[in-house]
């Protein structure tokens, strides 16, 4: 890891303090050469008031396990909306880098081999193993940050 990828994942982490899930705060930033394209973090799509506006969690009234039935939430995923904001703007990611601060789930997964980024940089797992091999299987590189200097 390099100071561009310390740079653009302390940015995620300031993205995903705008999160409005009560669960987990997540920021994504997309990066073409060293330039953020777009930025996206998990919350309600527009007009559907988020689960903090509602004041409770869908997913813990309904006792879903994490990384399971991501369907069932109220919230888009940051990779979701960091592509969504792309495809809306016409900018394009195609051989962009996905920094993120959780690994992505497969549905995020698919949505990212579609779009063409061929590199994901995530800090913290997440139980979706299904995920890793389908980016595995693309080729799209995926690699865990670590910020200690002697990993």
């Amino acid at each position: 890891m390099d100071k561009w990828d310390k740079r653009f994942m302390e940015l995620t982490e300031q993205v995903g303090t705008w999160a409005s899930c009560f669960r987990r705060k997540v920021g994504a930033v997309i990066v073409r050469d060293k330039c953020v394209m777009t930025t996206g973090y998990n919350g309600a799509p527009a007009g559907i008031r988020s689960c903090v506006e509602k004041g409770e969690c869908l997913r813990e009234k309904m006792n879903i396990e994490s990384g399971t039935h991501q369907e069932l939430c109220f919230a888009a995923h940051a990779e979701q909306n960091a592509i969504i904001q792309a495809a809306k703007y016409g900018i394009n990611i195609q051989g962009a880098t996905l920094y993120c601060t959780h690994q992505p789930c497969v549905i995020c997964a698919k949505m990212i081999i579609n779009a063409g980024i061929r590199r994901v940089v995530y800090k913290e797992g997440y139980p979706d193993d299904f995920s890793m091999q389908l980016f595995e299987e693309a080729g799209t590189r995926i690699e865990k940050y670590s910020d200690d200097p002697v990993s």
